[in-house]
């Protein structure tokens, strides 16, 4: 009796089922990781956000002892925060990610970072230069400033409308909040420095506004 199948007949390899399979689920990744990623542009790409408010006019002294205004920053996007030199809470962590966005942003000449201390009696220029040279930033791209107390006070809580509290013998109680400005001064949107991914989100925001005309 002759054998079902002739040992002459070429018979599919078990290899090149195994290499269909994995051809299959290449192609299915990909195209998943492509809806992701065209779903996140989508999410991105949403209608312009009406603006928070808008920046009030501030002269303050950076760390160089150079007055900067609201008028030298038209035309570009900033990032502003508040911290001050001597604190142990959350200025590190803020300053360690305004770092982070210093190094994404290096080659961007349209993006400035701003970090205006809470605490101006003690960060003097000199002082906020000190600081400033610790974590490298670049005195072209990331302002270090400080100013009159009052005129500090005032721009926090009534331009930026963030909370601050100083008092006597205590350290300042002031906002954990990166506030992202556009070209024209005007405030689009807030982040907290304690949120998961926070770089990333300011990053997203950024671009947007770099994107917009």
């Amino acid at each position: 009796m002759t054998s079902q199948f002739d040992s002459n007949t070429p018979q599919p390899s078990r290899f090149s089922k195994i290499g269909w399979i994995i051809l299959f689920l290449v192609v299915a990744f990909l195209l998943g990781g492509a809806f992701i990623t065209f779903r996140k542009s989508e999410r991105h790409a949403l209608p312009k956000e009406p603006p928070i408010g808008e920046v009030p006019y501030f002269s303050f002294t950076t760390q160089e002892g150079k007055k900067l205004t609201k008028a030298d920053l038209a035309g570009k996007i900033w990032v502003v925060d508040f911290i001050f030199t001597s604190c142990s809470g959350p200025c590190p962590r803020m300053t360690s990610h305004m770092a982070e966005l210093a190094s994404n942003l290096s080659k961007n000449h349209d993006v400035k970072l701003v970090s205006v201390s809470v605490d101006p009696e003690n960060d003097t220029p000199s002082v906020l230069a000190r600081y400033a040279s610790n974590v490298q930033a670049d005195p072209t791209q990331w302002f270090f400033l400080t100013g009159p107390t009052q005129e500090i006070t005032s721009f926090v809580t009534q331009g930026m409308k963030q909370p601050l509290v100083v008092e006597p013998m205590c350290k300042p109680s002031h906002s954990t909040r990166f506030m992202i400005v556009d070209r024209q001064g005007m405030i689009r949107s807030y982040h907290d420095a304690n949120a998961p991914e926070v770089v990333q989100k300011i990053m997203i925001d950024v671009g947007n506004l770099l994107r917009e005309k």
